[in-house]
């Protein structure tokens, strides 16, 4: 059976990584939001790599398969990742002006149906969700009439602005974690939490 003492402070470890992983993502954050070109354009390249290194493991994986019903449908497939990943990789400002063309057809297509579904349905939600409609409608029109330029920032501030929120997230369970592990630490050992009985006692107990 594992120690009590070294558990926790192997825990309290893991949840200190997970805290400094949290802040390097909070730091990376708010660098894209200043450079938010410089974050839109190594997004795609991670993206574009995304999708090259899934296509090959797809391709790895469909030729161990060969012989099932399924190994053409994995080749193609596994041949358009490779074949998008490296369009991504050579030309990240074109992918980056299709990618703010959808994104912009997304708020707009959002936008109208949630506009459109207040107004017909009335719920308890109605302020909310005429609140979501507008906003999505008006950042599409505003992202589609400064296109191509804001392709520039677009995606970047996304990307950023995830970082973020990922970074803050993870900040506040590795402390929060940390701090209950040593609360529980600290009940040990003054005795408020014992450990559990011993197992000749749990017997009498029993009979």
């Amino acid at each position: 059976m594992a120690d009590p003492e070294t558990e926790g402070r192997r825990l309290s470890r893991s949840f200190g990584w997970l805290a400094l992983l949290g802040t390097l993502l909070v730091v990376a954050g708010i660098v894209g939001l200043v450079y938010t070109g410089v974050a839109t354009l190594t997004s795609m390249i991670l993206f574009g790599w995304l999708l090259l290194i899934g296509g090959i493991v797809g391709l790895l994986h469909a030729i161990d398969s060969r012989g099932s019903d399924y190994f053409w449908l994995g080749v193609v497939v596994a041949a358009l990742n490779i074949a998008a990943g490296i369009v991504v990789i050579r030309h990240p400002h074109g992918t980056a002006e299709a990618l703010t063309m959808f994104a912009a057809l997304l708020f707009l297509t959002g936008g109208v149906f949630r506009l459109v579904g207040s107004v017909v349905v009335r719920g308890p939600q109605f302020g909310w969700t005429l609140l979501q409609g507008a906003f999505g409608l008006l950042l599409g029109l505003l992202v589609l009439f400064d296109w191509p330029h804001s392709s520039l920032y677009v995606l970047g501030l996304f990307f950023s602005l995830a970082l973020l929120f990922d970074g803050l997230g993870l900040i506040v369970m590795g402390v929060g974690g940390r701090r209950i592990v040593s609360m529980v630490s600290e009940q040990r050992v003054t005795g408020e939490l014992p450990d559990s009985p011993p197992r000749d006692e749990q017997k009498r107990s029993n009979d």
